[in-house]
């Protein structure tokens, strides 16, 4: 699994979300050293979809303001998805891990 992949997952993780704000969470949870371009954001999102890791959802917010241009899409999480996510995150989790075992997770000073 790509990085840009787990991070619209994991930003999908509470519920569903328009593009932007996949977008949005994404550089909120990372304090903005994560941005996903329109281009990576949208690829992402087809391939993921195309995967059957995500599914495309009616609008979640009804009171949401109109955009100005088409209506949003919204995707969210399929179960095979959320699968995925746990099983990546499980293994990264074995990275970190041996990592810390190796020390390399110490400070050198």
């Amino acid at each position: 699994m790509t990085p840009k992949s787990l991070q619209i997952l994991l930003a999908l993780g509470q519920g569903p979300l328009h593009g932007y704000g996949i977008k949005a969470a994404v550089e909120e949870r990372s304090g903005g050293t994560v941005t996903l371009g329109a281009g990576t954001l949208y690829e992402g999102i087809y391939r993921l979809l195309k995967a059957g890791w995500l599914e495309e959802v009616e609008g979640a917010v009804e009171d949401a303001p109109p955009s100005g241009g088409p209506p949003r899409r919204y995707y969210a999480l399929s179960a095979e998805g959320r699968e995925a996510a746990r099983q990546e995150l499980r293994r990264l989790a074995e990275v970190l891990q041996y990592g810390e075992e190796q020390g390399l997770m110490e400070d050198a000073s």
